[in-house]
């Protein structure tokens, strides 16, 4: 236990030092939006696209807890560097928790040194929470695999070079996650790249749709060899991706509080700092209570995952909770700034921008509420 925290706080303490060092230039790469190749080079020199991997494969080996650590300090700085790894992550652990020995040998040394990197590969045009109603479709040709149709809204599907690719093998099944497959899907012939999607925040990062046109795939590359169980080890997957928003959002929500409270020990109005004015006082006090209660959520979530057991339900909670603490931080300290809150002068702004992702991303707050609600029936039943 004594050395798990020794290597949490060497690992911790190195995400610090990287961050001191990238701060001053956010600003400006936020403003560019262009993907910052420098960045991501020594956060894959770090071996953050291989945080959770077992060190068997190449990987860190570190726990959830750890993780979503790394993950809210580096979301406090900027949250777009968040989402490269994490994508990435939730692909090569779908290969470790549900890929043949084969699979995982092949595949995960190349997640974990960032040599390949890409995303879960779930949403489609008409097709984001309701994952049973995907069109992409793949037919069983020989050794290989014949996959037409297309994906949207996918991080990493710029830049990345592989993908755990959500699919329908068999279209005539009902219910219909039971002719659903998961694949490992390396970019190659008919797989097309189409436009880069402009978003209202997140930005540096790239965020687009592909094509796959009579693209082809290898039998040996369907996650487990068995067809039919694509949706549930996406979303047993996802549990991670879920947890990893949950820690953004406790990150914005820290940044939102952070610049909140030395902001209003500098600006005067009637004769003092705003922070003694008693409204002021209440938002931050506020503010604060968010922060700290979803970080408690977040590592809750983590323990479970990190234990192994079913943690959907906690998950969503803490999902639920620091998504939406960033959505009401983000707006509060744009109150507490103002004008200078509203200008792009200032890293608020950004906070505001970002923050909605978090409340649609990885499963909507809505969602959120009605998997918490059906886990709470079902654990406790009359």
């Amino acid at each position: 236990m004594q050395q798990e925290k020794e290597t949490e706080q060497q690992v911790l303490d190195a995400v610090d030092k990287f961050l001191i060092k990238i701060k001053p230039a956010v600003h400006q790469l936020e403003a560019d939006d262009e993907y910052p190749e420098e960045i991501v080079a020594q956060m894959q020199e770090m071996g953050l696209f291989g945080a959770v991997i077992d060190p068997k494969y190449g990987g860190l080996g570190l726990s959830v807890r750890t993780y979503a650590k790394i993950v809210e300090r580096i979301a406090c700085v900027w949250m777009s560097l968040t989402g490269v790894f994490n994508s990435h992550l939730i692909m090569a652990m779908s290969v470790q928790r549900f890929g043949t020995q084969q699979q995982k040998d092949k595949w995960l040394p190349l997640f974990a040194s960032g040599e390949m990197r890409g995303a879960l590969a779930l949403t489609e045009a008409n097709c984001g929470t309701d994952l049973q109603s995907i069109q992409t479709h793949a037919k069983r040709v020989g050794n290989n695999y014949l996959i037409n149709g297309s994906k949207t809204w996918i991080t990493n599907s710029l830049h990345g070079s592989c993908f755990a690719l959500l699919v329908k093998t068999n279209t005539n099944e009902s219910p219909a996650h039971k002719g659903m497959s998961l694949f490992i899907a390396p970019k190659g012939p008919g797989f097309k790249m189409g436009r880069t999607l402009k978003k209202l925040g997140y930005k540096g990062i790239d965020t687009a749709e592909f094509f796959l046109d009579n693209y082809a795939l290898p039998a040996e590359n369907l996650i487990g060899l068995e067809e039919g169980h694509g949706l549930q080890h996406a979303l047993g997957s996802l549990a991670l991706g879920r947890i990893n928003v949950a820690a953004r959002g406790v990150g914005v929500a820290s940044a939102a509080l952070k610049d909140s409270i030395q902001y209003s020990q500098l600006r005067k109005t009637f004769g003092k700092p705003i922070c003694q004015h008693q409204s002021i006082q209440i938002y931050l006090a506020d503010m604060a209570l968010r922060v700290e209660a979803g970080r408690l959520l977040v590592d809750s979530a983590a323990a479970a995952f990190d234990e192994g057991k079913r943690c959907d339900m906690e998950a969503g909670m803490a999902k639920l909770f620091a998504t939406e603490a960033a959505m009401k931080n983000s707006t509060e300290a744009l109150r507490i700034h103002g004008a200078y809150g509203y200008s792009t002068d200032f890293n608020v702004e950004r906070y505001y921008r970002d923050a909605p992702l978090l409340a649609i991303g990885e499963g909507t707050n809505e969602l959120q509420r009605i998997i918490i609600a059906k886990q709470l029936i079902e654990k406790n039943p009359l």
